[in-house]
């Protein structure tokens, strides 16, 4: 099967060579309006759905009537809590929902996620970095790997997930590992930079990114993932 090659690359921006992307996942494609669909549920299910206001019903306010009924030359008035006095309830307003939640089909997922990054890699946005490793923080490090390469705009970091065993209150539970830890402190400076577990990132993460640099490990799991 045919295959495509990205240039692969240390910290110090110099090129090491290539790894080779399978075809299936530098050509794949999806249409258009499942990725549509798949994005606009991102969005919505990223939403609280708790935004409340008060009802007049609810408003704790003076029952007196603000002025008398005839003789003043203006509207006839019963209370302060309707709407359109200052203070009072809100016609309309938002409130909080049932759950509006957006179910995703896992399938439709990976697709849209395999055609989000299948194009940046045929738009030659998409790098690959040997390892992330740093003895400590070291923000210029980054920024001058970022300037060797011409990397300029959103730029999206996919590092390889990896959990370990931790004991909390005498119970194990399942923690992330810190081995990007460094690197990741050293983008802080660095506008429009992110980093993200390659299984953690969204199609929405993909659209907005214009460029994507992916560990070497990182790209193994994506191939294992989306294949």
């Amino acid at each position: 099967m045919a295959t495509v090659k990205l240039k692969k690359y240390n910290l110090a921006g110099k090129e090491l060579g290539t790894i080779d992307i399978s075809e299936d996942l530098a050509n794949a494609e999806a249409n258009g309006q499942m990725i549509k669909d798949y994005i606009i549920a991102l969005r919505a299910n990223a939403r609280q759905w708790s935004a409340s206001t008060k009802t007049r019903a609810e408003v704790v306010h003076t029952t007196k009537k603000p002025f008398a009924q005839k003789g003043t030359g203006q509207g006839r008035q019963g209370t302060l809590v309707a709407p359109h006095h200052r203070g009072g309830g809100r016609a309309h307003g938002p409130r909080p929902k049932f759950d509006q939640h957006i179910r995703l089909n896992k399938k439709e997922r990976r697709a849209a996620i395999r055609a989000l990054l299948a194009e940046k890699i045929r738009d030659n946005r998409v790098r690959v970095l040997d390892d992330t490793h740093l003895k400590e923080p070291k923000t210029k490090t980054v920024a001058s790997f970022l300037s060797t390469l011409g990397v300029d705009g959103r730029v999206l970091f996919l590092g390889e997930g990896c959990y370990e065993k931790a004991s909390s209150g005498g119970v194990s539970v399942s923690a992330p590992c810190r081995q990007h830890d460094n690197f990741i402190k050293s983008l802080n400076n660095i506008p429009r930079v992110e980093f993200l577990l390659a299984k953690n990132a969204s199609g929405y993460d993909l659209v907005v990114a214009k460029e994507i640099v992916v560990t070497t490990a990182a790209l193994q799991e994506i191939n294992e993932w989306l294949s």
